[in-house]
């Protein structure tokens, strides 16, 4: 098989290179259901901070509320809000006597501890690290993802033990965008030197990897995790493949 033409290759992270496990985060019930989440993990710091008056039930209502209203931002403008924000938010609305600096700073304090947990349940299996030092000795490589701290995407990122590789990098916790929106791929485009036709981007999520990158004119990977095909109305990939493992071989490399 012959080698594929392009220039490089731009990845997402999360459930691309790495994998997300939140079965193995605490089990909680909120709303009637069970789910998995860190906040289990956050509450001993709130109980310190917040003294006898913090209730459990009234922080996970407020805050899921605030979840629902970030997500409802996100999807009407395109624009990252940030894991800090969203506690400031919730603090804003349990203790809105506290002042703004005090609030941030404590906000910032509980985004560690969450974030330090969302680290916990993710790593890189050794195959993909594998595919991704393969294509990185053949094309220049990127990253791309949609993230809500900085920080730990970077830390994520880090842990795999090839970020070294790359040339550019977005989070989008960094630049205030989120993909689909185009412009989060003209800044890779832009930081790359590239035009979109000699970039190939690979990901799992068929509406951020697939539709938004072929709509700025990249050719996409799609990695369906054994789907039959790409959700109605999502363009067909130029690629699609089980696992980023499988990608050098599709490449011809």
């Amino acid at each position: 098989m012959a080698k594929a033409d392009f220039k490089a290759v731009v990845f997402d992270l999360f459930d691309t290179i790495v994998k997300w496990e939140p079965e193995r985060l605490p089990l909680m019930e909120v709303g009637g259901r069970r789910i998995h989440t860190t906040i289990p993990w956050v509450f001993p710091m709130l109980e310190e901070r917040l003294g006898a008056g913090f209730d459990r039930d009234r922080f996970v209502e407020v805050y899921h509320g605030v979840i629902d209203e970030i997500i409802a931002e996100r999807e009407l403008h395109g624009i990252e809000i940030s894991c800090t924000e969203r506690f400031v938010r919730t603090l804003e609305r349990l203790v809105p006597e506290v002042d703004g600096v005090t609030r941030l700073t404590f906000a910032e304090e509980l985004t560690r501890v969450h974030m330090d947990g969302v680290r916990r349940v993710t790593w890189a299996p050794a195959p993909r690290v594998a595919a991704v030092a393969r294509v990185a000795a053949h094309y220049r490589v990127g990253l791309l993802s949609n993230f809500d701290d900085a920080r730990c995407g970077r830390e994520v990122f880090d842990d795999t033990g090839v970020a070294g590789l790359f040339e550019a990098v977005i989070i989008s916790a960094e630049v205030g965008l989120r993909k689909p929106n185009p412009q989060i791929y003209h800044r890779m485009l832009e930081m790359m030197r590239l035009d979109a036709r000699d970039v190939l981007f690979v990901g799992d999520t068929p509406r951020e990897d697939v539709d938004g990158p072929h709509r700025v004119g990249m050719r996409t990977a799609w990695i369906s995790k054994g789907a039959a095909a790409v959700p109605d109305g999502i363009p067909q990939p130029y690629y699609v493949i089980g696992d980023l493992a499988e990608l050098p071989g599709v490449l011809g490399i």
